[in-house]
């Protein structure tokens, strides 16, 4: 087999990028560490928490996301199929007239998204919305 060298040289770079630089995705054990650091290792429950996402997402760069929990001290979003699954957490003070959010996230493809919040007696309720994505936002 005979290889030119610039086809020597583009085999080499596509390796090297996939070695490095291509983003994996989280594992459900890296979704579960996120999860249990924010809350402690607390039970989930399911009511109480509002997450708004499109079903069908046409750029994964940019995903409206809405988060409603009357009641919460913090609200932290992951994003299950992302390289990194926190994408960010809401703090509110004892002032905040809402415990509401809204934000756009990126997001790598189809996946989970997934809300979590502390709420001011101490537990800990979640909601989750799946998307699917055309255009991936994360390397994809």
């Amino acid at each position: 087999m005979d290889l030119s060298r610039r086809q020597f040289v583009g085999t080499g770079l596509v390796a090297a990028a996939a070695f490095f630089g291509l983003p994996s995705i989280a594992s459900a054990q890296e979704l579960d560490e996120a999860i249990n650091a924010f809350t402690g290792g607390a039970e989930l429950g399911s009511d109480g928490v509002t997450l708004i996402a499109p079903e069908i997402a046409e750029n994964g760069n940019t995903v409206p996301i809405e988060v409603d929990a009357p009641g919460a001290e913090a609200i932290m979003i992951l994003a299950a199929g992302n390289p990194s699954p926190d994408v960010c957490t809401f703090n509110f003070g004892p002032l905040a007239g809402s415990r509401a959010a809204s934000t756009r996230i990126r997001l790598a493809g189809e996946q989970e998204v997934i809300a979590v919040a502390r709420m001011s007696d101490g537990t800990f309720k979640q909601a989750r919305q799946h998307v699917r994505v055309t255009i991936g936002g994360c390397g994809g």
